[in-house]
């Protein structure tokens, strides 16, 4: 296992060198420079401020400026919010995306298992017409359409939650509903997927036959292959929802760390872009070896290969 995260990990020194050096020049050679945005800014001042960021060295001067930072392990300084690290954006504002992902992950875990296991348990009748519907129509509403619904019933018509801010613990709920219902009717049918295809091999009729309860044979035989398929899908899910709240944070007016990638490129902010980036990816290679090495575990037919 070692040796496999060892390999793993030395495969993303490329991935990352090569996202970071096509993040660098697709932000500098874009159309506009930092601080065209800035009316009341003087040429003296302009100047004075591209000396200060070093955008007035050649371009390959900066990309090596820009490579030693990040093997620092920092992403330099803003150039749109005054006297503020990347790095200190990060630390505050990614807290808040953390949290908003794992409250989507455990609702759409919950719901989608629930509903999946259920479906399966009695295909082609009404327990499996109706999660299996309300899952196709989770699947086909985006977030940008989810998110006002729930807070046209939730906030407006019931009085339940707040519309938008970050103020009280209840704030987290909508949002974490919005982020988390699309993957939800996922996993409800890559679950009852999985569930059908293992409560039809022999070893459950074997146990069936030998006097097993129904629910024995279920959350003790059935779901540890059942639901493989989840655990393969977990990596790019986690994933997505840690990096994919940017339209929930608009939405619901949070101060999650998607806003600011968000900004930073209509903002011409060149370091915010291209930290936040690497930040990601760092992050979503992470999150899918953690995923890989979950999915060999749970299944002895996988090897560390």
């Amino acid at each position: 296992m070692f040796s496999y995260i060892a390999k793993r990990l030395l495969q993303s020194i490329p991935v990352l060198f090569i996202i970071a050096t096509l993040t660098f020049f697709m932000v500098r050679l874009a159309p506009g420079k930092p601080f065209d945005g800035e009316r009341n800014m003087s040429p003296e001042v302009r100047k004075q401020l591209m000396a200060y960021y070093g955008f007035d060295k050649p371009l390959w001067e900066q990309y090596v400026i820009h490579m030693k930072q990040l093997l620092k392990g920092d992403f330099g300084m803003s150039q749109k919010y005054t006297n503020r690290r990347v790095n200190d954006v990060i630390k505050e504002t990614f807290p808040v995306s953390c949290k908003i992902g794992l409250l989507a992950l455990a609702f759409a875990m919950v719901f989608g298992l629930i509903a999946g296991i259920i479906a399966s348990l009695r295909p082609n009748s009404m327990s499996d017409y109706v999660p299996m519907s309300l899952a196709m129509a989770g699947i086909c509403l985006p977030t940008f359409v989810l998110g006002p619904l729930l807070v046209l019933v939730f906030a407006i018509k019931l009085h339940w939650f707040n519309s938008s801010g970050w103020f009280v613990p209840g704030d987290c709920v909508l949002p974490a509903m919005t982020l988390g219902g699309f993957y939800a009717a996922y996993i409800a049918r890559l679950s009852r997927g999985g569930m059908l295809e293992i409560l039809g091999q022999d070893f459950i009729r074997t146990a069936r036959a030998k006097g097993a309860s129904p629910k024995r044979v279920i959350f003790k035989h059935a779901c540890k292959g059942g639901l493989l398929p989840i655990v393969s899908f977990l990596g790019p899910t986690i994933a997505g929802l840690l990096t994919g709240s940017f339209v929930v944070e608009k939405i619901f007016q949070l101060p999650g760390i998607g806003q600011f990638f968000v900004t930073s490129a209509t903002n011409r902010d060149c370091s915010m872009t291209e930290g936040l980036v690497i930040f990601f990816a760092v992050l979503i290679i992470g999150l899918n070896l953690l995923a890989d090495v979950i999915l060999v575990l749970l299944n002895p037919k996988l090897r560390f290969e």
